[in-house]
C-alpha cells in the first residue's frame, strides 16, 4: 500500500511539473514556431532547384521538426499521465499523437507522398493552441449535416429553374440554355449575382414575363438560402463556442489539485452542489419529524441515529 500511494505522488509530481510548462506561454509560442516552420520546408520542396540545393540542410530541419513535435507531445502526455482518460478524451490530443506518431511507421515513413500528407496535417495542429481557430473547425464540422441539406435544397432548385430555362429560353438563347447542363451552370453563375443584368435584358427580349423567372430565382437562390447557410453556419459556432466553455470547465475541474500541506477545499461550484444538497436532506429530515408527531399517537421509533438526526435537523 504505501509502494502504491508513493508511486501515485510521483506521478502527480510529474503531472504538475509537465503542466506548469504546458501552460508556459514560450511554449505554445514554440510549437507553433516549429509549426510553421514545417510549413515553409513543405512549400520550399516545391522548387526543385532549392531542394536539390539544400537537400541535406532541409533534410536536418525536418528531423528537427520530428524531434520538437516527440518531445512536445511526450510532455502533453506527460501533463495527463495522473489521468490518461482525459487526454484520449479530448479529439484534438488524439489527433496530434496520430500526426506525430505517424513519422515513426515504417510504411508512411518510407512513402513519399503519404509521408507529404501527413506532414501537411500537422500544420491542422496549429487549432490546439488557438482556442477561436478550434473552436471555427469544430463549428465547421457541426455545420457539415446542415450544410448538406442546404445542398439538397439548392440542387432541387436549381433543377427546377434548369429545366423551365431550358423549356424557355433553350430556342432563342441556345449558348446558356441549350440543354439542361448549361442552363444549369447559367444559373450557378447567376447565383451570385454575376451577370444578372445581361440575362435579364436577353430574357426581356423573349418575353415581357421572364422578368418573374429571373426575380424568383434570386430571391430564393440568393437571399433565401444563402440566409439559411449562414443561420447554419452561425447555429454551429454557438454550439462549438458552448462545447469549448465546456470542455474548459472540466480540464479545470480535472487538473485542479490542493496546495502541498492543505485539506483539499471544494471549487465554488462543488460546494454550491454541497449546500444544496445539504438543504435537500435537512428538508426530508423535517418532513419525517412532522409525520412523527405525537399527536397523531404514532410514538417515534428511537434507533442509535436519532440522537444525531435530531441535531442535524435542529441545525
Amino acid at each position: 500500500m504505501p509502494d502504491l500511494i508513493e508511486a501515485y505522488s510521483g506521478r502527480r509530481r510529474l503531472a504538475a511539473r509537465c503542466r506548469h510548462v504546458c501552460e508556459k506561454p514560450v511554449f505554445s509560442l514554440g510549437v507553433i514556431s516549429v509549426i510553421l516552420l514545417n510549413a515553409v520546408l513543405l512549400g520550399i520542396e516545391t522548387y526543385s532547384g532549392l531542394s536539390v540545393e539544400y537537400g541535406d540542410l532541409l533534410d536536418s530541419a525536418e528531423r528537427f521538426c520530428v524531434a520538437a513535435f516527440s518531445l512536445e507531445i511526450l510532455i502533453r502526455l506527460g501533463a495527463h499521465i495522473d489521468r490518461p482518460k482525459a487526454f484520449f478524451r479530448d479529439p484534438w490530443n488524439v489527433f496530434d499523437l496520430l500526426v506525430v506518431s505517424s513519422a515513426f511507421v515504417p510504411f508512411l515513413r518510407e512513402n513519399t507522398t503519404l509521408l507529404r500528407l501527413l506532414r501537411l496535417a500537422r500544420v491542422l495542429r496549429t487549432a490546439q493552441f488557438m482556442p477561436q481557430l478550434r473552436v471555427l473547425l469544430v463549428a465547421v464540422g457541426r455545420s457539415l449535416p446542415g450544410t448538406v441539406s442546404f445542398l439538397f435544397v439548392g440542387a432541387l432548385i436549381l433543377y427546377v429553374y434548369a429545366m423551365i430555362g431550358w423549356i424557355c429560353f433553350a430556342g432563342h438563347d441556345p449558348e446558356h440554355y441549350g440543354s439542361l447542363g448549361r442552363a444549369g451552370l447559367t444559373l450557378f453563375l447567376l447565383m451570385t449575382l454575376e451577370g444578372l443584368g445581361d440575362a435579364v435584358h436577353a430574357g426581356l427580349a423573349v418575353s415581357p414575363f421572364s422578368i418573374l423567372f429571373y426575380a424568383s430565382y434570386v430571391l430564393l437562390a440568393s437571399f433565401v438560402l444563402v440566409n439559411v447557410l449562414i443561420g447554419v453556419v452561425l447555429n454551429a459556432l454557438e454550439e462549438a463556442r458552448e462545447m469549448e466553455a465546456a470542455a474548459n470547465r472540466t480540464e479545470q475541474v480535472t487538473a485542479w489539485q490542493p496546495p502541498a500541506g492543505h485539506a483539499a477545499q471544494p471549487l465554488p461550484e462543488a460546494a454550491d452542489e454541497l449546500r444544496l444538497r445539504i438543504a435537500a436532506v435537512r428538508s426530508a429530515l423535517d418532513d419525517m419529524e412532522a409525520q412523527l408527531d405525537p399527536t397523531s399517537g404514532a410514538a417515534p421509533v428511537m434507533t442509535a441515529s436519532s440522537p444525531a438526526r435530531a441535531s442535524v435537523g435542529a441545525r
